[in-house]
């Protein structure tokens, strides 16, 4: 272990449990790694016990439902201890002795309910809240009040759930959440619970949920059973639906902090062992999951507060990859623990590495949310858009190949040298043909922000990998299918990428497309009008602004960001507020029709106007580069076509294409 890192490997007690070091992996949603009946199957344990065997000191499993009569939930979306008591025992059972084979401990979060900002929402069914307010995602759909009876039944169902942990040979609970806008988050604001009973009123009543839950769970599993709170101590509401970007001035609706820092004193004398603390909330998401487009460690500041009034420990995530940030928050008294959710799915063994000093062959998050969240969202499964094997630990483990083969992988972006990994790590020899001077694909110009500084860290952690694997990567050479033919491979791979899209715009000498102007091959001018209003045309758009440019987006559909996905709403909601915030003049609805002298001649609904301008950047998307695959498909050779020159997409399906074909030959 790196001496500058050692504090990151000190114990730390949480209650009566003993954790081995600084690191905790943060709670994700456990989507897809449980049963109909709400027990965790293999691939959950395989999940969990991954993270353990790399390093981390403490493991919190993400959400598991304690009833599902008061709030109605899909079977078999998340874990649920109270729907089958013994299967989920016997299954959680080999979960937290295998965990704790390993020297980690393992705490169960037990959620007690969405309320309003519930993601499913059942046919006839109305959505419940502590008052009558509106649904956080569907408008015009108000919740209903709970009654004080199911009020009380979802405390005695968390208190239920808290038992069979401790059967399950759980080290702890954390409690789902005042945090993030989630139920017991709604009691305790004002701005949700206008009730009159017991639960509501005084800010004693707004908390009573929370502090009947911890008392209930320490008489009913003993004192020494530590509880943990998930908690925001600010929400940044600015309005329902709406938050913050960094640096705005707004009136907080939810909870600010001066309260905050009140109720994390409450919280801890009403027994909680510990907080697990960020702020934000589904109102303003991008807080509670920051993108690329927050700084790391944004809770930080915060939680240094939070800490000064508590003497329980409390856990900071949101982007704490950095270990010299980590370092620097523990020493400083920002937080007592590193909460580490989204890194922990791109590199599973993080933690060893910085311990035994191997820190840059950590493979980097990239904070996009693509799987992680967006998959999550749409398709109930977690997973990462870096590392295909995550929530697929057995079933994507990489095996030696039978057949040791000569492999060619043509094009060095994100899945030529995904592909070149896998094979080289299963034994195969590869050579990868790269026709530039660097490897990388897209990921260089879209690594140009200075937001983005993780795309460009993947880019670096790839260089590395093909070097220590020897894989043979000969730049500046393109690739031809004669070249290809004398090579003689048992293999090929054409991972050849795609190539930006151009049309002409009448005088096209100011005309330049979005790589260009990322990379410094073009410059945009003091004013600079960007046609395409996708990811690629709004970080393009985002970059030059903070430059101080004049920016238009010039988009035909009637939103931007509307294509390619699925794009979580945290990157998709920020992205677009910050665009309005620096003073981007989005035009919707709108087409590009001609350049005249220094202007771009633009028409909506029939409609032409002016806009000057000293360039003009096309952001329309990309055509895929398919030429050496159509020349070689009818050669009868064990030919594979990956990535964008399969089909356009992003990095993740870059990656996923080049990861699944290469464990395949």
């Amino acid at each position: 272990m790196t001496k500058s890192f050692q504090k990151l490997f000190e114990p730390i007690a949480i209650g009566q449990c003993l954790v081995k070091n600084r690191f905790v992996m943060a709670p994700m949603g456990p989507a897809g790694l449980c049963d109909a009946d709400g027990a965790f199957t293999e691939r959950g344990i395989e999940f969990y016990v991954e993270r353990a065997r790399g390093g981390v000191g403490l493991i919190v499993t993400g959400m598991n439902f304690v009833e599902n009569e008061v709030e109605k939930h899909t079977r078999g979306a998340m874990p649920c201890p109270t729907a089958n008591p013994m299967l989920f025992i016997r299954m959680a059972r080999t979960l937290t002795e295998r965990v704790h084979a390993y020297d980690a401990k393992i705490f169960l979060q037990i959620s007690a309910g969405f309320g309003r900002v519930s993601s499913r929402v059942a046919p006839g069914e109305a959505p419940i809240g502590p008052s009558v307010v509106p649904h956080r995602w569907i408008d015009g759909l108000m919740c209903r009040a709970l009654s004080t009876d199911e009020v009380e039944r979802i405390v005695a169902k968390t208190i239920d759930a808290a038992v069979i942990a401790l059967r399950s040979g759980f080290d702890g609970v954390e409690i789902h959440a005042m945090h993030e806008g989630y139920l017991i988050d709604q009691f305790a604001m004002a701005l949700f619970n206008d009730r009159t009973d017991k639960y509501g009123g005084s800010r004693e009543n707004r908390l009573r949920m929370a502090v009947e839950i911890v008392q209930g769970i320490k008489k009913a599993c003993g004192s020494a059973f530590p509880v943990v709170m998930r908690y925001s101590p600010k929400s940044f509401i600015k309005q329902l639906g709406h938050g913050v970007v960094p640096g705005e001035e707004f009136t907080e609706l939810g909870r600010d902090l001066p309260e905050g820092l009140d109720v994390a004193r409450l919280l801890e004398k009403a027994g909680y062992d510990a907080l697990d603390s960020d702020v934000g909330s589904y109102d303003s998401w991008y807080w509670s999951h920051p993108p690329m487009y927050q700084k790391k460690g944004l809770p930080l500041p915060f939680n240094a507060e939070v800490k000064a009034v508590v003497s329980i420990p409390v856990i900071t995530a949101g982007r704490m990859d950095d270990p010299e940030l980590a370092r620097a928050a523990i020493e400083n008294r920002q937080t007592d623990m590193i909460g580490l959710a989204r890194p922990l799915l791109a590199d599973p063994r993080l933690v060893e590495k910085i311990r035994t000093g191997k820190r840059e062959t950590i493979r980097p998050c990239l904070s996009c949310h693509e799987a992680c969240m967006g998959r999550l969202k749409a398709f109930l499964t977690i997973s990462c858009a870096v590392n295909p094997s995550a929530g697929r630990e057995r079933e994507y483990a990489l095996t030696p190949a039978v057949k040791k083969k000569k492999v060619m992988v043509i094009g060095g972006g994100v899945a030529g040298c995904e592909s070149a990994r896998v094979l080289a790590l299963r034994g195969h020899e590869v050579e990868l043909l790269e026709r530039s001077g660097r490897l990388g694909g897209h990921l260089i110009p879209g690594g140009a922000p200075d937001f983005k500084e993780d795309d460009r860290a993947l880019v670096a952690w790839y260089e590395q990998e093909l070097a220590t694997l020897n894989v043979a990567v000969r730049r500046s050479t393109e690739a031809t299918a004669d070249m290809v033919r004398a090579a003689k491979a048992d293999a090929v791979i054409v991972a050849t990428g795609s190539t930006p899209k151009r049309f002409s715009l009448g005088c096209d000498d100011n005309v330049h497309v979005a790589a260009d102007v990322l990379t410094g091959r073009a410059e945009a001018g003091d004013a600079t009008v960007i046609i395409g209003g996708g990811l690629v045309g709004c970080e393009t758009a985002l970059m030059l602004v903070r430059q101080g440019r004049r920016v238009t987006i010039v988009e035909t559909l009637n939103d931007i960001l509307t294509l390619g996905g699925p794009l979580c709403h945290a990157n998709r909601d920020m992205l677009a507020d910050l665009l309005r915030f620096h003073g981007v003049d989005i035009r919707t609805g709108t087409k590009a029709v001609r350049v005249a002298g220094r202007n771009l001649i633009v028409a909506k609904d029939g409609v032409e106007e002016t806009i000057a301008t000293d360039s003009v950047i096309l952001a329309v998307g990309y055509d895929a580069n398919t030429s050496l695959f159509d020349a070689l498909q009818d050669d009868g050779l064990e030919l594979y076509r990956i990535g964008d020159a399969r089909r356009v997409s992003n990095i993740m399906y870059a990656i996923w294409d080049a990861f699944e074909v290469a464990r395949g030959i």
